[in-house]
């Protein structure tokens, strides 16, 4: 209910809302689709700024800004310098928590105090959020092993908190009397409004009105299903048995590097290799051993399960349909998507449906392509079966490189290039800014203030763009501090019955709170400002020189800083619908598009420093088969996970691998192969659960809003200002439906429903952005 932490990518023991960590990347390639030269040119005078970012991002001598005669904690805060005062600022939160829970639960007595309760439960949920955050961010993040060990013990003590509020029975009811008060709910503006349905309908999916013993079965249930998909998510992580290959079976292997260190270990040995699947062997095997059978060994090693494995995953569905039924839904599917874009499992496979149609010609063609190749290489009858392990082997290299000549494709080139672009577009920029000493948390971190032409500073982001050990790999969007309205939070209410005990307790929360307010201009308020942190995993510089950026991390940077302008331009009153903290299928829309600027030839103009690079000539299209075959795997992926979601789940009968048999047998093109058990790996089902198709729909509507408003001029402010206004200014305050369709005009689209669904599921989205696997 309260938890609205927005890392997209870990799931939270609160409830398992929006955290997307990426998804499979079957080929990370690139098609940039032309229909017509382009002659647009981005010329921009080479500034100041420009400069300092390529200087902050490239130099690895040159360091941040600092004021090195002052000394601060994380994010500049006071309260935050080591990792017991870190513990202190968590206890300090939890008092003033504490204090405002008592002053919501006494409302009733006050008529003021009952308009005034939607706002003081964003506020609860605000500041207990912003720790959950902070030290998931500082669990994953931080290098020193005394800061990681306490953000656990604060995450773990935050969360049990919430978790208690979660199933208030008394708040429950005080929100239930607002929104039965007509003149409450006509007081609140439409924002708010929608925070008060988010928190009502979070409480109901948490059990709430269940009788007593019905409830506690409830809670023991949603730590089970915790439980079990902790357990899954490690299981899915672990390394499976080794294929057994003989030198023989190497024999021609394409590649010339570690395909040929092993055939020389090979023949030195007269051994056996045991290839362990996901290692770099078995990578190299499955796209360069001309022989089949090497590569089935190392497809039937990585797709096998134990019984313990796949109990694991039958167990943890069971629960979820079991905790579904229990509040009265027929699956966990329809508990999840009420409050989606999709509302309901039958919408989605009306989406799913749609897409398929439309996907399968495509896909059947690619087949088609890929087994006249089989065919040519091994001389066989026509059109030989593609098998699943012949799909790396024979579609093609991925490009390496923009099909064009850009200058080196440095993180501060691509920085600079996005804070042109977001100039064009938005009339705001990225600033250099200041790190104080003790700021943050490795050398490697950069800081940049968000600047608008008109309303200044935004919002900060951190940069944490290099790998090092014990840094999860991947790329991730932290909201470590939310937009929110503050000067009308009347917050001394909440120490009406606290003592001068409890006003120095609570003292570090307040500071820790107060230190990222901004007053707005022309009267607006003064207002919590947005503060995200991006992880990457991009090489570190070497010998003095910066990193050189492969495209794929360009992209994956690109849509990591769509994630980031969604938070910094959804300038929301209340945090519960800041920017990314919106519905599951409507999150990735923004970060999706902004990989589509990179399709244009003016956009990729502004990766050079002079500013004179003159991009006239089309785009080529990269010529991907393999394009429509993996968009095929992910619907089929996401009919498995409706299929796994749905009242199937709960039948004795019911077997995980049989279900992925069927759904191949019926809607696949490739084989599916006996033996295998693919589903065990399939992580996200414990993070998306019922969402998975999340990113394929929002692809969808990044592709049509990408056709219909910036294909012909991607750098106009007046599209870009229309997008902003329609779309990221409103976060989750506002129906998705009714902000997509205001955007690309399109009436029919409003009321969200299964034809909405299916006309989704039309559009075309294969040439648009060639990157099939899910990001972050």
């Amino acid at each position: 209910m309260l938890a609205k932490t927005a890392r997209h990518a870990l799931a939270n023991k609160t409830r398992p809302i929006f955290r997307f960590r990426g998804c499979l990347h079957a080929k990370r390639g690139l098609s940039i689709a032309a229909s017509r030269p382009a002659t647009a040119t981005a010329t921009l005078p080479v500034s100041v700024d420009d400069a300092d970012i390529i200087a902050l991002f490239d130099q690895p001598k040159a360091t941040h800004k600092s004021a090195p005669l002052s000394h601060t904690g994380l994010f500049g805060h006071s309260v935050l310098t080591t990792p017991s005062a870190f513990n202190a600022l968590a206890d300090s939160t939890l008092r003033r928590a504490e204090l405002l829970t008592e002053r919501i639960l006494r409302a009733p007595e006050s008529r003021a105090e009952m308009f005034k309760v939607v706002k003081n439960l964003d506020r609860l949920s605000d500041m207990l959020c912003r720790m959950i955050d902070l030290a998931e961010l500082v669990r994953n993040a931080h290098p020193d092993a005394s800061w990681v060990k306490m953000a656990e013990h604060v995450y773990e003590k935050l969360c049990e908190f919430m978790n208690v509020l979660n199933t208030h029975v008394g708040l429950y009811d005080v929100l239930r009397l607002v929104l039965s008060d007509r003149d409450i709910v006509a007081s609140l503006s439409p924002e708010a409004h929608q925070t008060a349905l988010i928190f009502w309908r979070d409480f109901e999916k948490s059990g709430i009105q269940l009788p007593p013993a019905e409830r506690e079965r409830f809670v023991s249930l949603s730590t089970e299903i915790l439980i079990l998909g902790r357990k899954f998510i490690n299981e899915s992580a672990n390394t499976r048995p080794p294929a057994i290959i003989k030198p023989s079976e190497l024999q021609g292997l394409k590649d010339l590097g570690m395909g040929a260190r092993l055939k020389l270990q090979a023949q030195a040995t007269q051994r056996d290799l045991l290839v362990y699947p996901g290692s770099l062997q078995a990578q190299m095997i499955m796209r360069s051993a001309p022989a089949e059978e090497p590569r089935r060994k190392v497809y039937m090693a990585s797709n096998t399960s134990t019984p313990d494995q796949i109990e694991t995953l039958e167990r943890l569905l069971r629960g979820r349909g079991e905790l579904a039924r229990l509040v009265g839904k027929e699956s966990y599917a329809h508990m999840t998507l009420s409050d989606k874009m999709a509302k309901s499992p039958e919408n989605v496979q009306h989406f799913l449906d749609a897409l398929l149609d439309h996907t399968r010609p495509y896909a059947r063609s690619a087949l088609r392509a890929l087994s006249q190749r089989k065919q040519a290489h091994l001389n066989t009858p026509p059109f030989p079966t593609i098998q699943a392990w012949d799909r790396d082997f024979y579609c093609p290299p991925e490009p390496p490189a923009p099909p064009i000549p850009l200058p080196p494709l440095t993180p501060g080139t691509v920085y600079m290039a996005l804070s042109r672009l977001f100039k064009h577009l938005y009339g705001v920029s990225l600033r250099l800014t200041d790190i104080t000493p003790g700021e943050v948390w490795h050398t490697d971190v950069r800081k940049l203030e968000v600047i608008d032409e008109d309303r200044g500073i935004l919002g900060w982001i951190y940069a944490d763009l290099f790998a090092r050990r014990g840094k999860p790999g991947g790329a991730a969007h932290y909201t470590v501090c939310c937009s929110r309205r503050t000067d009308d939070d009347d917050e001394m209410g909440d120490y009406m019955h606290a003592d001068e005990h409890d006003m120095a307790v609570c003292q570090p929360s307040r500071q820790f709170e107060s230190a990222s307010r901004m007053q707005l201009p022309a009267g607006e308020g003064t207002f919590q400002l947005p503060v995200v942190v991006l992880l990457c995993e991009f090489t570190r510089p070497t010998f003095g020189r910066p990193s050189v950026l492969e495209w794929h991390e360009v992209l994956t940077l690109f849509h990591e800083m769509g994630h980031a302008m969604h938070s910094m331009i959804g300038r929301t009153e209340y945090q519960n619908v800041s920017g990314t903290r919106c519905a599951t299928d409507f999150v990735e829309l923004p970060s999706i598009l902004m990989e589509h600027f990179l399709s244009s030839p003016a956009v990729l103009s502004l990766f050079d420093p002079s500013g004179r690079l003159a991009l006239n000539q089309a785009v080529t299209q990269h010529d991907d088969p393999c394009r429509s075959i993996d968009t095929h795997t992910q619907i089929l992926l996401a009919s498995l996970d409706q299929v796994y979601h749905s009242s199937s789940a709960l039948k004795p009968q019911f077997d995980s691998t049989a279900e992925l048999a069927q759904l191949y047998e019926h809607r696949g093109l490739i084989p599916y192969i006996p033996g295998t058990s693919w589903q065990t790996q399939f992580g996200h089902l414990f993070g998306y659960g019922a969402t998975y198709y999340s990113y394929l729909f929002d692809r969808a509507i990044a592709s049509r809003v990408w056709r219909k408003l910036f294909s012909h001029n991607p750098l106009e402010r007046e599209t870009g200002e229309k997008y902003k206004q329609e779309v990221l200014r409103y976060g989750g305050g506002k129906d998705p439906w009714l902000m997509v369709s205001a955007l690309i005009d399109a009436p029919e689209l409003e009321s969200g429903d299964a034809a909405a669904m299916a006309e989704v599921g039309r559009w075309r989205i294969e040439d648009e952005v060639a990157i099939p696997g899910m990001h972050t």
